[in-house]
């Protein structure tokens, strides 16, 4: 990750000794407080929509439209397909205490398009984060489907987890996501993006 450079041209000149050192801890607070704003405006343009409750438009790097988020609401689908959408969908998902949900499902995404070498590696983590029975991020599968899933998962394919990542993904879409397209956290942000696009 490339380091974080943040510059500080609003320090005062001050004159003599006493100055100095009576100012010393206002100009350290000063520091303080714009490097907190300057990280958080970094934050807000590498991370775009998450800051509570999303606020994207008024970041100059991101580019999402009212059309796209419209899009989201057609299907599960779309919604996933987009960066942004799985994004702010995570985010949504954190707030509900669910988002082993899209990990797991992203986690299979990124599994399939693994090189053979390097599946059983991958396979191991994603069952022992997602899938067995005391998994930090246990996913809601019936037990018959667990078992299943480890016993592929122990001589792993490009398809061992998709009757697994399957039952989330209809988890996701008859639960999370129409909670989703009524929650503040998607409503806020179509009405910030289309009242932007109106000025």
């Amino acid at each position: 990750m490339p380091g974080l450079f943040f510059s500080h041209n609003n320090m005062t000149e001050l004159n003599g000794k006493e100055d100095c050192k009576l100012a010393e801890g206002k100009i350290h607070k000063k520091k303080q407080k714009a490097f907190g704003a300057d990280l958080k405006n970094y934050l807000k343009c590498m991370v775009p929509h998450l800051e509570s409750g999303i606020k994207s438009s008024n970041s100059r790097n991101v580019m999402l439209s009212a059309e796209e988020v419209i899009q989201w609401s057609q299907s599960l689908e779309k919604l996933l397909a987009s960066q942004s959408g799985q994004g702010v969908f995570r985010e949504f998902l954190k707030s509900e205490f669910s988002e082993e949900n899209i990990e797991f499902w992203l986690a299979c995404e990124d599994y399939k398009k693994t090189k053979a070498d390097h599946l059983h590696g991958k396979a191991e983590r994603i069952y022992e984060e997602f899938v067995q029975s005391d998994a930090i991020k246990q996913i809601n599968i019936d037990h018959q489907m667990r078992e299943a899933t480890a016993k592929r998962a122990q001589d792993p394919t490009h398809t061992s987890f998709d009757e697994a990542q399957r039952t989330v993904y209809i988890l996701m879409e008859r639960d999370s996501y129409p909670r989703f397209l009524k929650s503040k956290t998607y409503l806020n942000l179509l009405n910030q993006l289309q009242t932007s696009n109106s000025k």
